[in-house]
């Protein structure tokens, strides 16, 4: 039976490892945090379980909360133009395929780790450095990297050649309660996205947390902009005041849903810097040993877009898949390079999609993208379609990208309609 090790309980790392383990293989999970440390941490950035991934969850029976999290079946995104809105797409998930889930990382976290034990998994609590890493390479057939901060993340260089569209980011999060309901006619369990051209951007989340339903509320701007409001990292209810101000002044739609919000629990806040970025997947030990990196450790998402958890499912899978049909033959660097590929065609994509839509009014946006927008403004399949990119944001390149394309699907979607 072939040994692998997988360092990090982040949501790949623990798909991987349950995949893994239903498939027969001696699998361990080396951990510096325990499930209870995890359930009672401090939060992580939020982030959708869309319907693709939920799917892939199921194969593993690894969906414990669908009956008790707000099942998102709308999304809107608003373009803010000086505190007012100047266009909106509104569109539904595919009824064929489901609804997507936000759940309290500490809460997912937390039981996928204690599952993956019950079912037979090995678990280890400790911390790990780069030199245990090379004392493991000579007990286990492979070693997947599944944490990217620290020690463990210098292992990985920066590409360049995959990804050079960096931003760093500042953003700020608050689990809270007592939203007011969209007055539109809306459920509230729609999800709303907010750019401003003034500022970031904005969302606004149903989610299911330790306490219950709840909403997250995120901001996200560029190091320096005007939501950049936390420099001296401000006490929760601070920042949530804070929070509530800036989305007066550049999204009031917001505001009058959250004015009256309020934070959950004293562990409902987050500030933090991020900078999106793509890594060489492979990681070289002193002794010469390889090791691979996955998901958040070899590709950071921009967090407006909530797509760190689909590049997360579809890096596990993929690398699943590499794993098994590679049999018995050795886990070497080509191997490596070659799991990591296979991933890449989905994750390009969802990057090469985060990085429009994080920075869509940091410049100009195209004519046929305006085009594009003012046609989901007026027919439904188009917005539709839209919103259900992303789950598969390589749909995007099909018909949205491309000028040329994008204004032929336009023009046949308004023949449909005329006739």
């Amino acid at each position: 039976m072939r040994k692998i090790l997988i360092v990090g309980a982040g949501h790949a790392g623990l798909h991987l490892a349950h995949g893994l383990l239903n498939h027969g293989y001696d699998v361990t999970v080396i951990t510096g945090q325990s499930s209870l440390e995890i359930r009672t941490g401090k939060p992580s950035i939020s982030q959708f379980t869309f319907p693709t991934a939920l799917e892939c969850e199921r194969k593993f029976d690894l969906d414990f909360w669908s009956a008790l999290s707000p099942q998102i079946r709308e999304q809107k995104l608003a373009v803010y133009r000086e505190g007012q809105p100047v266009m909106a797409v509104k569109g539904r998930s595919d009824p064929g395929n489901g609804y997507s889930v936000s759940v309290d990382r500490r809460v997912k976290m937390a039981d996928w780790l204690e599952s993956f034990e019950d079912r037979g998994g090995k678990v280890v609590i400790h911390g790990v450095t780069v030199t245990d890493l090379d004392y493991f390479s000579r007990m286990f057939d492979l070693i997947v990297v599944a944490v990217g901060h620290g020690e463990l993340g210098q292992l990985f260089d920066y590409d360049d050649s995959r990804f050079s569209g960096t931003r760093p980011r500042a953003l700020a999060q608050a689990y809270v309660y007592d939203l007011w309901p969209p007055d539109t006619g809306d459920s509230a369990n729609i999800g709303w996205f907010g750019v401003t051209e003034e500022a970031g951007n904005i969302l606004l989340l149903p989610m299911l947390t330790q306490e219950g339903p709840a909403h997250n509320i995120l901001l996200v701007d560029k190091k320096g902009g005007p939501m950049d409001a936390w420099p001296d990292r401000p006490g929760p209810e601070e920042q949530l005041r804070r929070m509530k101000d800036l989305m007066r002044k550049y999204a009031p739609e917001f505001f009058e849903r959250a004015k009256d919000a309020v934070l959950m629990d004293g562990r409902s806040t987050l500030v933090e810097d991020l900078t999106p970025q793509v890594r060489n997947p492979v990681g070289t030990l002193p002794s010469g040993g390889k090791v691979i990196g996955m998901a958040d450790v070899v590709v950071t998402m921009d967090p407006f877009v909530g797509q760190s958890w689909n590049n997360s499912t579809r890096c596990a899978e993929a690398y699943l898949e590499s794993i098994i049909e590679r049999g018995d033959q050795v886990f070497d660097e080509e191997f490596m390079i070659t799991a990591f590929d296979r991933f890449w065609e989905f994750g390009q994509d969802n990057q090469e999609w985060a990085e429009f839509a994080s920075s869509m009014v940091e410049q100009a946006l195209p004519e046929h993208i305006m085009n594009v927008m003012n046609a989901a403004s007026e027919f439904p399949e188009i917005a539709d379609r839209w919103i259900q990119g992303w789950d598969c944001p390589s749909d995007y390149k099909t018909w949205m990208f491309d000028p040329v394309v994008a204004e032929r699907y336009i023009s046949e979607v308004r023949a449909r309609h005329a006739g």
